[in-house]
């Protein structure tokens, strides 16, 4: 079993907003405190309602850990990238009833998100199988759950590309023309940030050679046609990894990934991936 990483301190943080955003101030759920003992205790089943990957677990449990204070007791069943169908059960959660309910539609709301990147990602991943080609994210991302959504993309089996704008100096078109050219971006942020990685895009076979003059030695192919992305690959050999990105199909993706580019970057896998239905059933009493 691979062990994908989590920030902890992240999860928290993440958790503990989303639980706020639903709880209110003084938090409370009405309902549950209503019709609820709060010695009442019952064991529960996050449960799969569709075909899919799972990713999240460790998140919703942090959910019950934190609406229990720890009193809960959450027994995971699948593991993280398992393959899963319809009607499998993913955890079971013991204890106290009111916060098991608490917990529920939070927990639901990112372990359905969460495994819903992982899933089309998967389908991805799936495509590429055989070709030398990864495919990457990118920062298109839901406002602050984007460590989750990357997480979820590594699971699925993609590769993160960038953080955010801190780690990675990426150099587009706007850059470009705000520079003057390629060259004089890549060089005024090589003296500026010298030891941050840095990353070129490229329209025309032209172009990637002056990145690549420049010093560059990762460029992302934007728009390219199949058969031009095999004339950069041949004149580049091998002095710089080729990212393929813009308007990627999973129907095209065997095409792309034919041309010998090192990745497909696809902003999708965050930014439009629909959730895996995911459920919390409380046990027959």
């Amino acid at each position: 079993m691979i062990d994908y990483v989590l920030d902890f301190a992240e999860v928290q943080r993440i958790v503990l907003t989303a639980l706020a955003e639903d709880l209110g101030e003084p938090p409370r759920d009405v309902t549950s405190e209503a019709t609820i003992p709060a010695e009442q205790t019952d064991t529960a089943e996050l449960v799969a309602r569709a075909d899919g990957v799972v990713a999240g677990l460790p998140v919703a449990a942090e959910v019950f850990a934190v609406t229990s204070q720890g009193h809960a007791e959450f027994r995971q069943i699948a593991a993280e990238g398992d393959r899963v169908v319809r009607g499998d059960v993913l955890a079971v959660i013991t204890g106290p009833t009111r916060a098991l309910l608490t917990a529920e539609r939070t927990a639901l709301n990112l372990i359905s998100r969460m495994s819903g990147v992982a899933t089309h990602t998967r389908k991805w991943a799936d495509q590429l199988e055989g070709s030398r080609a990864t495919v990457l994210d990118t920062r298109k991302t839901t406002p602050g759950l984007r460590s989750l959504e990357k997480y979820a993309v590594r699971v699925g089996g993609g590769t993160n590309k960038r953080m955010g704008l801190y780690d990675v100096a990426m150099i587009k078109d706007n850059h470009k023309l705000a520079a003057g050219s390629i060259t004089a971006a890549y060089r005024l942020v090589r003296a500026t940030f010298p030891d941050v990685a840095v990353q070129v895009e490229v329209t025309t076979l032209a172009e990637a050679q002056e990145a690549v003059a420049a010093g560059a030695t990762f460029l992302l192919c934007d728009n390219m046609t199949p058969e031009l992305l095999t004339e950069v690959v041949g004149a580049i050999g091998g002095r710089a990894e080729l990212e393929a990105t813009g308007n990627l199909t999973l129907a095209t993706a065997a095409a792309y990934a034919a041309t010998g580019v090192d990745y497909l970057s696809v902003g999708g896998l965050t930014h439009s991936s629909p959730i895996l239905d995911i459920a919390l059933d409380l046990r027959p009493r």
